[in-house]
């Protein structure tokens, strides 16, 4: 069982976005502190849901910073960037960090950084799938070019080699890509790449994706035992407390003001409606799912999701607090009181 937290670098209602990019940095160094396994760091652009703009450039940041734990993106948003350049970063990651870095990537949504960013609602719509093949194939080809319909360019070396990193070293970065559909699921696993599953998932929705992510693996060819081995990675929220009304009350004081303010700042590139969740509800929805409560509740609850689903990696929300000591503790709390439960 592998345990990591999940960084949005929040901006909570009177809070400035250096506040939140401190705390971000913060719990990320207690978590190595702390024993955990790895860090996951999101990505968003002009939203104060998270004032992280760049998911790779904080784990440049935090991959410095540390020595054993794993930083990852969750994720790099690819119809926002090219994909070379991002193969570029993550190589020099994997490289440099000793293959310490994961390659989160995502489809995003159809937001205005389509128009900033000048990649268009179609790189959302239909561009996914060629911006990650030629993503795969600079991490793993040493010569790339590319006669797609977005990108088309002659070919190129690729520098640096991310399989250069040691003899008895992975051979690039490990790649993830977050799914919420089954058509995303379908896409992963044509590839044989693990799925990094949303929080806002129970147990049931997650262990039929990972089914149907399974059984397309091996319609397609992936080798059972890469189909077993899969490392998938189940994102939610832990708030480590001694009384589970304690913890849940600690969120919905400070969570839903955050889901608010956050998620109505999304503006949709083509003015298309937006559903948005209630935000007490859906504090409420991730208290009932996740580790919200005692140390024994926290343990439970990640093992009957390991065993329900077969994921046995695990990034969690600690910064739903707000509070930068509040996050401190809780990170130390996962580390030492539940990671011990869990053996």
């Amino acid at each position: 069982m592998r345990v990591g937290t999940f960084v949005l670098a929040a901006q909570f209602p009177g809070q400035g976005q250096g506040e939140a990019l401190h705390r971000a940095v913060r719990s990320a160094e207690v978590a190595e502190e702390a024993g955990l396994d790895a860090v996951w760091l999101a990505e968003h652009h002009f939203v104060p849901y998270g004032v992280c703009p760049s998911a790779v450039t904080l784990a440049a940041l935090l991959l410095g910073r540390t020595r054993r734990i794993r930083v990852g993106t969750a994720v790099s948003v690819l119809p926002s960037a090219h994909p070379v350049a991002l193969g570029e970063q993550a190589a020099l990651l994997h490289l440099t960090s000793g293959g310490r870095f994961s390659l989160g990537v995502g489809r995003g949504g159809p937001w205005v950084d389509l128009e900033v960013f000048g990649s268009g609602l179609r790189a959302y719509e239909e561009g996914f799938p060629e911006s990650l093949d030629l993503l795969l194939r600079w991490l793993t080809e040493p010569r790339v070019a590319s006669l797609g319909e977005r990108f088309a360019f002659r070919e190129v070396p690729v520098v640096p080699r991310p399989d250069e990193l040691l003899a008895d070293g992975p051979e690039g970065p490990e790649v993830i890509v977050a799914c919420t559909s089954p058509k995303s699921v379908r896409l992963a696993a044509e590839r044989g790449l693990p799925m990094l599953l949303g929080m806002h998932c129970g147990d049931e929705e997650k262990a039929e994706m990972v089914g149907l992510w399974r059984s397309h693996a091996l319609a397609s060819g992936v080798a059972p035992e890469v189909v077993a081995a899969a490392p998938h990675v189940s994102a939610g929220v832990a708030q480590i407390e001694d009384h589970r009304a304690q913890a849940a009350e600690t969120l919905l004081k400070a969570m839903p003001g955050w889901l608010k303010q956050g998620l109505d700042a999304h503006v949709t590139v083509d003015g298309r409606h937006r559903a948005m969740r209630d935000p007490v509800q859906y504090t409420e929805l991730l208290c009932d799912l996740h580790p919200v409560g005692t140390p024994r509740l926290a343990a439970d609850r990640i093992a009957a999701t390991s065993e329900k689903t077969g994921i046995t990696r695990f990034a969690f929300l600690v910064e739903g607090s707000g509070d930068l000591a509040a996050t401190e503790e809780n990170v130390r709390r996962l580390g030492a009181d539940v990671l011990p439960l869990l053996g």
